[in-house]
């Protein structure tokens, strides 16, 4: 060995003495004995010495911390020819320190040190291959690289080398090759390997799955700092993933991962404040997190604080700023940031609405395996938004979404099976996805269910069972199932009558909005159902209702205004609400606006269009208009309305209770007489006092709406009973 002297020293002795102190060898650990010897190591020209010198200069060991100071020493190291020297003076150039960042620089030395045997040097050089740094990349050049430095027994380069038999980086994929080198490289008590090596095992990447080994390898990798490997570390307490699930130990290691600068940690820390998972909810410290995840330019880190600007979680709501989040997501490849940003387009939140962006990012986030995205392009192809209306391809996808498990795609596939959108009629199915749908939780898909129960669609008829749903939908919040519930309580279905929880559900249906249930809860102000009856809020419910497009609220609204219930008698508008309410196909609207026609209320009187209305309404199996149009055309069928008149007066006065009734139709409309409303009203009293069923039902109407007579509904329901 060549001896190489200052002041009488060995200069090789005196780096190795520099060893000993600096790791405690033989002696007392001390760095600034360990720094002497190296200087003077270094100073009499030995290469090792002024690599070592470097190092700690660069680390602060045994002296202060001084960058420059480190690259001059690297620098004289790499120029003696040592490969260590070599490898840090490459390392200098690509950070920058203590000189300018110069990467073609830190290329050539990282070059000189593997070509010297450096197995550091190695992978290094295997990274500027694979990233293109200081030189052309070459996936091909780099393999071979991390190969030379992992048979060195280098164990990043034989992580990297793992990575590459894993990806088919430079090589055939071969999963199994890439599990053997991760394994030697966590052995060797690499970090990064061991969290490689436990992402094999959770996976069953080139061996056989095991998730206790998997968290096992999570934890080494967490334990020795690795900031990915705890945040998996995190991931396995948070899910009970190869050990018992503890909320408080997902949180601390994600806390360490985060503060160590990993961005998936700095999410994953940001999801436990937001919902107080191992420790208090704190939403301005998830907001604080998310926001130094997305600024890492992690994308699930951009979507959430798009969340947070959309929601106004943790700050002020701002829907651009959650756009433009949002668009850093998608732009990422995120699934959800692209589904939320389809979102956004769709309706115009913190950007000028374009459905057709919407319909391009719903389908970059369904094609990637987003059960949302899968569903809300369902909903863009059903209902023709940015794109054509194609019924088959909005089933197709809404069956990606369901099989994925989503339960609003579970719903919209059972509303296409029920109803053969896009496929084949299949009531059995429907039940079957409404099920699924429903047992997700989703409150739309209990109040269908609920509605298969009551009705028996694919499904054995099972009123408690419908009650049931619809009560799991109602306390979910939704207004359909707290219509459907109130309906139960009201009519005794599947349960026991209860007219003060039917007003309550009712009207926790009205105030979320539902048309339905703002027209029953004007029912039960108007009959005193389940409350106080109270005519005035009876017509502010059927308003809304009625200004909802509900056809029943309109009819009833129209009934409002004809007979000042709640409100001025105003005939004009009682027929526009009529009119509203036929053309939405309501056989009752239908049969009030034949009325307001015939009798010429709120209009011009017209029996062309009374007729045509009656016709309508009674074809919808409206029984008013089948007696009214029966009756109408049979006394029109005469040509001397006079002598029909004559005769059924003769009828009458002889006793004839159908004649009595038929005399009261002609009082009613003015055939072969002057109309007159009371008379109708007397001859319909007789007639239904002799037991004729249709003097009866004639009599009911004429309480009902107060013709020639006060009204009286408590006596129209007793002659509508007798009569039915």
């Amino acid at each position: 060995m060549k001896r190489e002297h200052f002041g009488g020293g060995n200069y090789i002795g005196q780096n190795y003495l520099g060893n000993c102190y600096l790791n405690g060898i033989g002696t007392t650990k001390d760095e600034e004995k360990a720094f002497q010897w190296y200087l003077k190591s270094a100073e009499g020209g030995n290469s090792n010495g002024q690599n070592n010198l470097g190092l700690c200069y660069f680390n602060g060991i045994g002296t202060i911390k001084d960058e420059e100071k480190a690259f001059r020493w690297y620098f004289k190291s790499a120029e003696g020819g040592n490969s260590r020297g070599l490898n840090s003076l490459g390392y200098c150039y690509f950070n920058g320190i203590g000189t300018t960042k110069d990467e073609e620089k830190a290329f050539r030395w990282f070059l000189k040190s593997a070509e010297g045997g450096n197995y550091i040097g190695q992978n290094y050089l295997g990274n500027c291959y694979f990233n293109g740094i200081g030189t052309t990349k070459d996936e091909k050049k780099a393999f071979q690289w991390y190969l030379k430095s992992a048979e060195g027994g280098n164990i990043a380069g034989q992580n990297s080398l793992g990575y590459c038999y894993f990806n088919g980086i430079g090589t055939t994929k071969d999963e199994e090759k890439a599990f053997r080198w991760f394994l030697k490289s966590a052995e060797g008590g690499n970090y990064i390997g061991q969290n490689s090596l436990g992402n094999c095992y959770f996976d069953g990447i080139g061996t056989t799955k095991d998730e206790e080994k998997a968290f096992r390898c999570y934890l080494k990798s967490a334990e020795g700092g690795n900031y990915i490997g705890q945040n998996y570390l995190g991931n396995c307490y948070f899910i009970g993933i190869g050990t018992t699930k503890d909320e408080e130990k997902a949180f601390q290691w994600y806390l360490k991962s985060a503060k160590g600068g990993n961005s998936n940690g700095q999410n994953s820390l940001g999801n436990c404040y937001e919902n107080g998972i191992g420790t208090t909810k704190d939403e301005e410290k998830a907001f604080q997190w998310y926001l130094k995840s997305a600024e890492g330019g992690n994308s699930n880190g951009q979507n959430n604080l798009g969340l947070c600007y959309f929601n106004g979680i943790g700050t002020t709501k701002d829907e651009e700023k959650a756009f433009q989040w949002y668009l850093k997501s998608a732009e990422g490849g995120n699934s959800r940031g692209q589904n939320n940003l389809g979102h956004c387009n769709g309706n115009g939140i913190g950007t000028t609405k374009d459905e057709e962006k919407a319909f391009q990012w719903y389908l970059k986030s369904a094609e990637g395996g987003n059960s949302n995205g899968q569903n809300n392009l369902g909903l863009c192809y059903f209902n023709g938004i940015g794109t054509t209306k194609d019924e088959e391809k909005a089933f197709q996808w809404y069956f990606k979404s369901a099989e994925g498990g989503n339960s609003r795609g579970q719903n919209n596939l059972g509303h296409c099976n029920g109803n053969g959108i896009g496929t084949t009629k299949d009531e059995e199915k429907a039940f079957q996805w409404y099920l699924k749908s429903a047992e997700g939780g989703n409150s739309n898909g209990q109040n269908n269910l609920g509605n298969c129960y009551f009705n028996g669609i694919g499904t054995t008829k099972d009123e408690e069972k419908a009650f049931r749903w619809y009560f799991k939908s109602a306390e979910g919040g939704n207004s359909r199932g707290q219509n459907n519930l109130g309906n139960c309580y009201e009519n005794e279905i599947g349960t026991t009558k209860d007219e003060e929880k039917a007003f309550q559900w009712y009207l926790k249906s009205a105030e979320g909005g539902n048309s339905n249930g703002q027209n029953n809860l004007g029912n039960c102000y108007f009959n005193g159902i389940g409350t106080t009856k109270d005519e005035e809020k009876a017509f502010r419910w059927y308003f809304k209702s009625a200004e909802g497009g509900n056809s029943n609220g309109q009819n009833n609204l129209g009934h409002c205004y004809e007979n000042e219930i709640g409100t001025t008698k105003d005939e004009e508008k009682a027929f526009w609400w009529y009119l509203k309410s036929a053309e939405g196909g309501n056989n009752n609207g239908q049969y009030n606006l034949g009325n307001c026609y015939f009798n010429g209320i709120g209009t011009t009187k017209d029996e062309e269009k009374a007729f045509q209305w009656y016709l309508k309404s009674a074809e919808g199996g409206n029984s008013h208009a089948q007696t009214s149009l029966g009756n109408y055309n049979k006394i029109k069928k005469t040509k001397d309305e006079k002598k029909i008149f004559l005769r059924y007066l003769k009828s009458a006065e002889e006793g004839n209770t159908d004649g009595q009734n038929k005399l009261g139709y002609c009082y009613l409309f003015g055939i072969g007489t002057t109309k007159d409303d009371e008379k109708a009203f007397r001859w319909y009293i007789k007639s239904a006092e002799g037991e004729n069923s249709g003097g009866q039902y004639s009599l009911a109407n004429c309480y009902f709406y107060g013709i020639g007579t006060t009204k009286d509904e408590k006596k129209a329901m007793r002659w509508y009973l007798k009569s039915s």
